[in-house]
């Protein structure tokens, strides 16, 4: 196994992983932003009140996008795999 395929391979995982971090932590910023928004024109500082909504839409992202992230990570576990005897030599 050559540094440039294991760099490669590396790069993949790093890419995907990115990827779908991505998905499921961008909702939650935007909803953070806007509960922030709020909270500066209120004037209400309770730290509950920009928990609860970033938790629940990270929850509700995981449940919609699950079954994609379940099946990037099996599409890159199974050409990893199938890919074995040519990346080994």
């Amino acid at each position: 196994m050559t540094p440039e395929i294991v760099l490669g391979l590396f790069g993949e995982a790093f890419w995907l992983i990115v990827l779908l971090v991505t998905v499921i932590i961008v909702p939650s910023l935007l909803i953070g932003l806007v509960v922030s928004t709020f909270q500066a024109a209120t004037q209400i500082n309770e730290q509950t009140l920009s928990f609860l909504p970033r938790l629940l839409m990270t929850i509700l992202v995981i449940m919609w996008a699950g079954p994609w992230i379940l099946n990037q990570l099996m599409e890159h576990f199974t050409s990893l795999v199938k890919n074995i005897p040519y990346l080994i030599g």
